[in-house]
């Protein structure tokens, strides 16, 4: 995390640290804190949209940490369609925004 924010949206930050070597395949973490997921469900819910997304993205070879920056509010149920959509939503937004 040292290696600065690469991306930024209104839930989350992806850190970038650069790969020594070029020819390495991308490597993503997930850092969700109890502080803004309280639940464990949801926070699982997190962790697996962020790994789809970030299976399907076009990242630059290199090691890349995600993390919740904000709770998500106003969502009836802790792992509902509706928070479900929003994550991946604002998901997709952030690797498009550091695949750029």
């Amino acid at each position: 995390m040292a290696a600065g924010i690469a991306a930024r949206t209104a839930h989350f930050a992806l850190h970038r640290m650069p790969a020594s070597d070029p020819e390495s395949e991308s490597l993503i973490g997930v850092v969700i804190p109890k502080r803004w997921a309280k639940r464990a469900v949801t926070r699982n819910t997190i962790k697996r949209q962020i790994y789809s997304v970030s299976a399907i993205s076009k990242l630059p070879a290199a090691a890349h940490v995600v993390r919740l920056r904000a709770s998500f509010e106003g969502f009836r149920s802790a792992t509902s369609d509706a928070l479900r959509k929003a994550v991946r939503a604002e998901l997709l937004q952030l690797l498009s925004q550091a695949a750029a």
